[in-house]
């Protein structure tokens, strides 16, 4: 069977058609793993980028570039999806923090010179791309001398195509499942954010998925010429763990 493949102008409608819903729920702060595990364990990875000229890679709607940029930090945000753009303009327009914006896939930014940027940043994007290698080698290129890119994806080992939840008898989870950790084969998975925020009714988002080994996501890194200094494993406080359950 011929494997299908996702080409980048369907991940762009993909994200086009999720975007007036994604952008309304995710400033009304109903995407609570953003709110709750992702962002504060990956705002504190940053470091401090205050002053410094940064790109937001897959930045969607602008939700986590403008919190970048009140850190003092010079923000650009680049996106394949033109209507979740629209969206970060309209935000900046609003409420302006001198952050520019431009269409563009991070697996081709012909937009941006070389070594236009001292940091990149990439709040859980950049497996959501047909072609991680070329990522890393398109940011590789915009990144200048000595610069730094901080990124966070899905973990690689556990959210497999055969991820699930183990339940106990009353409805809590207690194991994770994992399976097909090597099948390599994109697909489209619709979802919507969890945690009870969300209407019931509410419309699912398509999301673009390919999947990479571990392996394959730190070889990529390096065959761009990028060093890697760091690896988080990001894990939920104990305080935050006893205010949410569902993050213990």
């Amino acid at each position: 069977m011929r494997r299908r493949e996702i080409p980048a102008d369907e991940v762009a409608r993909c994200w086009d058609a999720s975007a007036d819903t994604w952008a309304e729920y995710v400033r009304k702060g109903w995407d609570a793993y953003r709110e709750h595990y992702n962002n504060p364990a990956m705002l504190a990875f940053l470091g401090d980028l205050a002053g410094k000229t940064v790109l937001d890679a897959g930045c969607g709607e602008g939700h986590n570039t403008r919190i970048v940029a009140r850190t003092g930090a010079k923000m650009t945000g680049a996106d394949i999806s033109a209507k979740m753009l629209d969206h970060a303009r309209a935000a900046e327009a609003d409420d302006p923090l001198g952050i520019r914006y431009e269409r563009a896939s991070f697996t081709d930014m012909p937009c941006f010179a070389d070594g236009a940027f001292e940091a990149v940043v990439s709040f859980m994007a950049l497996m959501d791309g047909p072609d991680f290698p070329g990522a890393m080698r398109e940011i590789a290129r915009v990144l200048a001398p000595g610069g730094e890119l901080i990124f966070s994806i899905l973990h690689p080992c556990f959210m497999t195509p055969g991820y699930g939840w183990v339940r106990d008898e009353a409805g809590r989870c207690v194991k994770l499942t994992v399976a097909d950790y090597f099948d390599d084969r994109p697909s489209i998975e619709e979802w919507t954010f969890s945690k009870g925020l969300v209407p019931p009714d509410a419309p699912l988002f398509r999301v673009p998925r390919f999947p990479m080994t571990l392996a394959g996501y730190l070889n990529a890194v390096v065959a761009a010429g990028l060093t890697i200094a760091e690896v988080h494993e990001a894990r939920p406080s104990a305080e935050a763990a006893q205010e949410f359950d569902w993050l213990a």
